[in-house]
Order: structure tokens, then sequence, then C-alpha cells
């Protein structure tokens, strides 16, 4: 099982390195978020890749979520994701939306993957600060994240409350799974505030996550946790449960690396 996120396929250099993947014909493919920024970009990568492994799962990054001033039909907020489910639908990639899949690896050890789709709460935020004062520090460094502008929460009244209600329709997906099964949760946020590692722009852990989650690995029986969005590719751990940021990120010189060099096993774990 491998994984990847942060694609951001709008780069015609990076629509290449994609597409000079190779085929993994046995190996199920995780894409955590951030594929693009229209659905033409969505479509385009699934039809690349599909073909070429056994399954693949996708979770929405904001980027996906944006709806773009040159969009022409303005789908916003919770219908532009629905768009997107059914775009994956169509080509056979699995989602938030569709039943979690069993996935066995070759020794016969069987966990449920549990693609998330979360966004965040602005609660990523300094202890003893208000929301609202956060914002002000990071406007006041130069920090303020696009989602601002783009990602509409239609029709909840914020992206607080679309969050609020993600987390809880997902709590309850995941309170069903038999507790035989130990879990791969994938999400494009991290879920949890201590592993957001943005040394240049601390003040952008707003735009990361929600404390709803801090202990969802305990909570759900995690083996793993597959997250993106920080383009800061790492391996950390949290209560023996690790936790895979796996964004293409960028090589020592400020480039994208092609994805094939970066797509990280998430089980077996190597």
């Amino acid at each position: 099982m491998l994984a990847v996120s942060d694609l951001h396929v709008a780069s015609a250099a990076t629509r290449s390195a994609v597409a000079s993947i190779p085929s993994h014909p046995d190996d199920w493919l995780i894409l955590a978020g951030d594929i693009g920024e229209t659905i033409p970009h969505l479509d385009w990568t699934l039809r690349t890749l599909r073909p070429r492994f056994r399954q693949l799962v996708w979770v929405p990054g904001n980027h996906d979520l944006w709806t773009l001033p040159s969009d022409p039909n303005q789908v916003r907020g919770e219908s532009r994701y629905l768009q997107l489910v059914e775009v994956c639908r169509g080509q056979d990639v699995l989602t938030p939306e569709d039943p979690y899949p069993v996935w066995t690896d070759g020794g016969g050890q069987s966990v449920v993957l549990a693609p998330l789709f979360l966004l965040y709460d602005y609660t990523f935020r300094p202890p003893g600060s208000t929301k609202a004062e956060a914002l002000d520090d990071a406007a006041n460094a130069g920090v303020i994240c696009t989602d601002e502008f783009l990602l509409h929460p239609d029709p909840f009244p914020s992206r607080e409350d679309w969050c609020r209600s993600r987390v809880d329709r997902t709590a309850e997906r995941l309170d069903a799974i038999p507790e035989r099964y130990p879990t791969v949760l994938i999400s494009h946020f991290p879920l949890r505030q201590d592993l957001v590692f943005l040394p240049r722009i601390p003040q952008f852990s707003l735009w990361c996550g929600t404390k709803l989650t801090e202990d969802w690995h305990q909570r759900f029986r995690a083996r793993a946790v597959v997250y993106g969005h920080l383009h800061v590719p790492r391996t950390s751990w949290r209560h023996e449960v690790r936790f895979e940021e796996v964004s293409l990120g960028h090589g020592p010189d400020g480039t994208r690396p092609a994805p094939a060099s970066r797509l990280r096993q998430v089980l077996p774990y190597p």
C-alpha cells in the first residue's frame, strides 16, 4: 500500500512527473488530497493513475475544494465536494463517502482503510489565544490562507460548522468498525496539532486541522495515519502509532521531486 499527496498538477512539470509514475499492478495507492484546483485536474490524474494500480483511494484537500473565479459552473462548498466524489466514483476510485474497504497484506493481516474528509476549525492556535487574535497575528506576519477567499462552506454558515459536521459524521462511521480490525486513517489534514511542522510560517497552523481528532489514532485503533497538506514529508510516532506525512514536498534545491520517488509505503511497514 503506497501513498502520496499534494501533487498540484496545475503545474505542467508535475503533470509530466505524474505521467511518468510506473505501473504497480499489485499495489493500492492512497491520494491524500490536493491533486489540483479544478475538476479536469482530478479527472486527468485519476485517468492517468487508475490503470496502473490495483486500487486508488482518494480524500480531498483544501485546493481540491476551491471554487476558482474562472470556474464556469461556480459549484461551491458541499456541492463541490460531492462533484469530486462523483468524478472518483466514475473511475472506480474509493472516497470518504464509500464503505470502508478491508485491505489484507501478504501475511494475512487485515486492516480497515478509512479515507476521511474533516477540514479544520482554527483550533490549531497558540494556547490562550482566540481565533480572532490568532488570525490577526497571522495577518500581521503576512500569512493568510487562500481558503479564506476560495473555499466556501455552503450550505454551512462557516468552515468551522462544516468541519464539526464532518467530524461528527465520520466519528459515527469509525465507531461502527468491528473492534477486531485495526485501521489506517487517511486524511489530508493532520489529526494532531503537534504534527504541524511549519518552522517558516507557524501561523499557518490555523488552517491545518481540528483538535477534535487529537485522540483518533488511539480511539480507532490506527496502525498508521496518512496525511499531507504541510509539504514537509516525514514520519512521526505518537503513542506507538506511525504518522506519515506523504506530500510530494520539495527537494533541497526547491524543485518538486518526481512523484515516483516519493510514493510512501504505508503497509507492510518497510
